[in-house]
């Protein structure tokens, strides 16, 4: 009697299994989850032009320029090409950089601060003239903390401070780098709006 117990226990863990796994696979197979790109495969190469700029602020077109075509790049799945020889074509113009406090210290001095910077963006197919899509405002933002706060918002670590698009036009290092960071951001964004066009 207790052999047979035993066998209808391990008969009856065996089912339980093989329902889990195929409620599993099941699970899985419906979620749409795909490491493939959206991308149409018909385009292999990208031309990024200069980014205007719309602000009253200067150093931001060559930084942000510069970090959307190094994503490209360093990407690979779309060669970076001059304009004439691309079958994509990225355009834009930076139109905000806005700083908002958001903590302040018992003498009311902001201590932490929001850096956003905005920009419309547009994607070309260059054989036809078609707009892929455009978008009036991407946005690329990171907080940073002020003077008066007395500490540093050093958030990167390793190499990644190499990658950053140099800003050197506002008065603090902490400005300078969280513009940077946004532009980072903004430069991220762009980019995967063109290799992830859902």
């Amino acid at each position: 009697m207790a052999e047979r117990t035993a066998a209808e226990s391990g008969g009856f863990r065996a089912v339980l299994f093989g329902c889990a796994a195929v409620i599993a696979l099941a699970a899985l197979s419906g979620c749409g989850y795909t490491t493939k790109s959206s991308l149409d495969p018909k385009y292999r190469t990208v031309a990024v032009s200069p980014f205007y700029d719309k602000t009253r602020e200067y150093d931001l077109q060559a930084p942000l320029t510069d970090a959307v075509t190094r994503k490209f790049i360093t990407d690979s799945r779309l060669q970076v090409v001059e304009a004439a020889d691309a079958d994509l074509l990225v355009e834009g113009m930076i139109t905000g950089l806005s700083r908002r406090g958001l903590m302040t210290d018992r003498n009311d001095e902001v201590t932490q601060s929001m850096m956003v910077v905005t920009a419309g963006v547009r994607l070309t197919d260059r054989a036809t003239g078609q707009v892929l899509w455009e978008d009036p405002a991407v946005t690329g933002e990171t907080t940073f903390y002020t003077r008066a706060a007395g500490l540093s918002s050093d958030r990167l670590r390793g190499n990644a401070e190499v990658f950053l698009p140099t800003v050197r036009s506002f008065p603090t290092d902490e400005e300078n780098r969280a513009v940077s960071e946004a532009l980072e951001q903004l430069a991220t964004v762009i980019f995967h709006r063109v290799v992830e066009p859902w």
